[in-house]
């Protein structure tokens, strides 16, 4: 933990190098100017770190809650920006509202110098809610945890760690610039028309600003300096801080393909009830204390993740040999996008996956929660007395778990034999690039700042980024979720694996066609996936669709995908 709290602060530290940060120093300066001391630039420093640390951790949870738009807040911080622009630019009209300020500054009891703190506070405020800094992996991590809700102690101080690390020099930089233009006669005989100038800035931030435009900037900025960024993430990227992050995330040190599990174990702690089933499939509802005298195994699932693919035929296959012997598959689908809330899109997965054990619609995450859960796949596997006895996290260790349902039905006095299903274990090994998603609560890879705002942008398409990260090209609408290609959609993706698998929706009037390009060449049958004709996917349904097949070669490509169809969403990358 110490260690990330000082990696948090060094990382905030040097943030005033980055080219994301560049926007913001302009109007910083000249919210300094016509005033003298510390007052003003302290303010503005802290209330950028205020807001910006609020407005990460907690925007989420307050949207959830309030179910209000949180561009009605980026809305109002554009309004104050200009206004604040406007003053600077009309001297009268900034005389005006600095006479209103300072009453109202009166009524608390505060004095003029006050009052340029209290100025600076709220241009502080403003520009916290609507900067988005170059997100190395330590504030990715923290967004992640803030977008789902799980923001506990240890979050908060590395992100009270960060902002302190990123006040320090803005605080430097206001202060030392309006010390510069107080005491340099020369630079004094023009502060009026500097002021003006400034505020010709501020308007024009935040007519970029409402536009989105601002984001378009600080892409361009960061494609043409991308070495910032690299070396920020190579700083934050190494071992023992990667293994705290995958420990403050509660992921294991292991790659998300290789399981976490325990040998059969003894336990009288019973398996939680399944609660708050919006729907149940291929069966009438179902209850753990019914189920007592059987064998059952909660397997927690979604359609369109990879894993959970690979792990289907072994499940089937189980629930088929041993159903006559007392054992009972109880599948829990919890989606993981929005479109996986849909009964006749999760029909069409049961179908296609020949499943015939009852399924559980837990679209509101209260059985998951129930039993703790935090991956898919994840297996309970449950006695006779109805207490968990093995679990079992991610893909593999199939002969194990067969066993383990054995040794439970001969518990429960079944005569099983002890032989094993034959079945390939498809779970990949070796390096694989890590499940990349598209949408910005989840999103971490994005060549080469991590991530972006959302909104509607246009992009440069990057050829080349780092490996395991993807570049945007093109206009592309970026929501939490996904992100919705638009005219001239581009993206590129610099992957090691051996398969690439994405999850798409069609457009709402139709269906989605995507061109493929792995290593600047049109994918063929020599290396195009299953959903592949032609080096055209056609996006239909509302699934994971497999890009890349390279018939076990693996190794690291360039996948480059051009969207013939603006409206297509994207949700995330998986990789086998």
């Amino acid at each position: 933990m110490i260690l990330l709290l000082v990696f948090a602060f060094l990382s905030g530290l040097v943030t005033i190098l980055a080219p994301c940060i560049w926007p913001l120093l302009p109007i910083i300066l000249s919210s300094s100017l016509g005033s003298r001391g510390h007052a003003k630039p302290l303010g503005i420093t802290l209330g950028i770190m205020l807001s910006f640390g609020i407005f990460t951790l907690f925007i989420a949870t307050l949207v959830r809650l309030l179910h209000f738009d949180p561009n009605i807040l980026r809305l109002i911080a554009v309004i104050v920006i200009g206004f604040l622009g406007l003053t600077m630019l009309v001297p009268g009209f900034g005389a005006v509202t600095e006479v209103f300020v300072s009453r109202i500054s009166g009524m608390f009891g505060t004095t003029n110098q006050r009052s340029g703190f209290f100025g600076g506070f709220i241009t502080g405020l403003s520009l916290g809610i609507v900067w988005a800094p170059c997100a190395g992996p330590i504030l990715a991590a923290i967004a992640a945890l803030a977008a789902t809700g799980k923001v506990n102690g240890s979050v908060v101080l590395i992100t009270v760690a960060y902002v302190l690390g990123t006040g320090i020099p803005l605080f430097i930089f206001a202060y030392a610039g309006q010390t510069l233009f107080t005491k340099s006669r020369f630079i004094s005989r023009y502060t009026g028309r500097i002021q003006q100038l400034f505020g010709v800035i501020m308007i024009l931030t935040a007519i970029l600003i409402y536009t989105n435009y601002d984001t378009v900037l600080q892409a361009k900025l960061l494609n043409t300096f991308p070495a910032f960024s690299q070396a920020l993430n190579g700083f934050e990227s190494n071992k023992d801080v990667t293994q705290q992050l995958n420990a403050l995330k509660g992921n294991s040190n292991k790659t998300p393909q290789v399981a976490v599990s325990n040998d059969l174990f003894n336990s009288d702690t019973p398996a939680p009830e399944f609660v708050g089933i919006n729907k149940w499939l291929n069966s009438d509802p179902l209850t753990i204390s019914k189920l007592k005298g059987k064998v059952v195994l909660v397997d927690f699932w979604t359609y369109t993740c990879i894993n959970c693919i690979r792990t289907l035929p072994h499940v089937t296959a189980w629930y088929d040999k041993y159903k006559d012997s007392g054992f009972v598959v109880v599948s829990v689908h919890t989606p993981e996008f929005a479109f996986e809330h849909d009964t006749s899109n999760v029909l069409q997965a049961i179908k296609q996956y020949n499943i015939h054990y009852p399924v559980a619609q837990d679209n509101d995450y209260a059985t998951w929660n129930a039993y703790q859960n935090q991956y898919w796949p994840a297996e309970y596997l449950i006695d006779a007395k109805g207490n968990i006895r093995r679990t079992h996290f991610g893909e593999g260790e199939y002969d194990q778990t067969e066993q383990a349902i054995q040794e439970l039905l001969k518990e429960a006095g079944q005569n099983v034999s002890g032989q094993t299903i034959n079945m390939p274990d498809q779970t990949p090994h070796g390096n694989l690039s890590p499940e990349t998603y598209l949408g910005t609560a989840r999103m971490q890879y994005l060549f080469p700042n991590g991530s972006t705002t959302n909104g509607t942008q246009n992009f440069k398409l990057e050829e080349n980024p780092s490996p395991n990260s993807f570049s945007f090209g093109g206009t592309w609408t970026i929501s939490d979720e996904d992100a919705v290609t638009g005219n001239g959609a581009t993206l590129v993706y610099n992957f090691t694996a051996n398969k690439v698998f994405l999850v798409m929706k069609p457009p709402a009037n139709g269906a989605g066609t995507v061109k493929v390009f792995l290593d600047g060449k049109l994918v063929d049958s020599a290396n195009a996936g299953a959903d592949v004709q032609n080096s055209i996917v056609t996006v239909d349904q509302d699934r994971l669709y497999n890009l890349i097949d390279l018939k076990g070669t693996g190794g690291s490509h360039i996948l480059k995908l051009e969207f013939q169809t603006p409206g297509t969403q994207c949700f995330a990358f998986t990789f086998g």
